[in-house]
């Protein structure tokens, strides 16, 4: 995968004044790529939770008594040992993952306000949308060096962290859970933070051909920006919804163990039913930095002004750019 940018070590574009647009070779394909190489990092990025359930069936189906129980302690093994995120062995998978994954698609990220960003500040990004898998998210990540903050974290469903292998393979990409604790504990250590306000629940409100952000009593990301004094950075990502189909059961009970679970509360699929995506280019916008003030405790009327900075900055990215990504007659609805 080779992305430009604006400094020595790649070559960067200046889309507008002040923006620098990070992109895959014209083709689309990363540096040395191969089918073989790209369904590799595809299923090793997406590919854990089909993975896991064909070894259940395989346990109760196929497997002797013997072979299912070694691989159920194999299985619990994985689901609770500790998972060291900076191992080299495993950032070399992460970034194989992000250099073919990425490439896949493609994905392109603009940065409007490049000179904005200062490497010694701790930022936290709100990525619009959730989408069945917010696989956009990771063109902002320091695994592919395209944003000039050097340390960065994305927030992640606690679910994800109870799957064997999944918990391990996002580790490495740069996922932790997404508490109340650590959110704040990784922005005073001088990590920037990507947070999908809307999460699972927008889920539920996603429509094929339209967008949709759940942030309107999304507030405590805002909260936690000001308490840390981080700068507030409105994301949008088109063509994500592209990547899988979907199907939502609407069965109030399924939806409220989901919930629960903090898991996804639709059924979704790649291609021929697979966890492998669907090919739609995206296109992942980052706006410029909404500065807030450092406040211990913010009072609620301060955190809905910011909130309300934040949700037209979000929407004015979503209209400024929607035609250079190919959706000039889709929808936003701010929910």
């Amino acid at each position: 995968m080779k992305q430009q940018r604006g400094d020595g070590g790649e070559r960067g574009e200046a889309a507008a004044a002040g923006a620098r647009v990070f992109r895959r070779r014209p083709d689309g394909k990363a540096d040395g790529a191969s089918p073989v190489r790209t369904v590799v990092a595809l299923l090793l990025w997406q590919g854990a939770i089909q993975f896991n359930a064909l070894l259940a069936v395989a346990c109760v189906f196929v497997f002797p008594a013997r072979v299912a129980m070694l691989v159920l302690c194999t299985q619990v093994f994985f689901m609770f040992a500790p998972v060291n995120g900076t191992s080299k062995w495993g950032r070399s998978i992460a970034r194989f993952i992000c250099r073919y994954g990425l490439a896949y698609f493609p994905v392109t990220l603009h940065v409007e306000h490049y000179q904005a960003f200062d490497p010694k500040r701790a930022y936290v990004f709100g990525y619009e949308p959730h989408s069945v898998v917010p696989l956009g998210v990771w063109a902002l990540t320091d695994l592919v060096s395209c944003l000039p903050v050097p340390k960065m974290k994305i927030l992640t469903t606690n679910a994800v962290f109870y799957v064997p292998f999944m918990r391990q393979i996002w580790t490495w990409l740069g996922s932790v859970p997404a508490t109340r604790e650590s959110f704040s504990s990784y922005l005073a250590d001088g990590y920037s933070c990507v947070v999908s306000p809307g999460g699972l629940r927008e889920t539920l409100y996603m429509n094929p051909g339209s967008e949709v952000a759940f942030i309107k009593s999304r507030k405590g990301f805002v909260k936690i920006a000001m308490q840390n004094g981080c700068p507030l950075v409105p994301v949008f990502c088109f063509g994500q919804n592209n990547a899988y189909r979907w199907w939502n059961p609407n069965i109030n009970l399924l939806t409220r163990i989901a919930t629960a679970l903090k898991s996804l509360p639709v059924f979704y699929w790649g291609r021929f039913g697979t966890p492998i995506p669907y090919r739609s280019p995206m296109h992942v916008f980052v706006g410029k930095p909404i500065l807030v003030q450092k406040k211990d405790q913010p009072t609620t009327s301060e955190v809905n002004e910011v909130h309300g900075q934040f949700v037209t900055a979000l929407h004015e990215l979503f209209e400024k750019n929607k035609a250079k990504a190919g959706y000039p007659d889709l929808h936003l609805q701010i929910m």
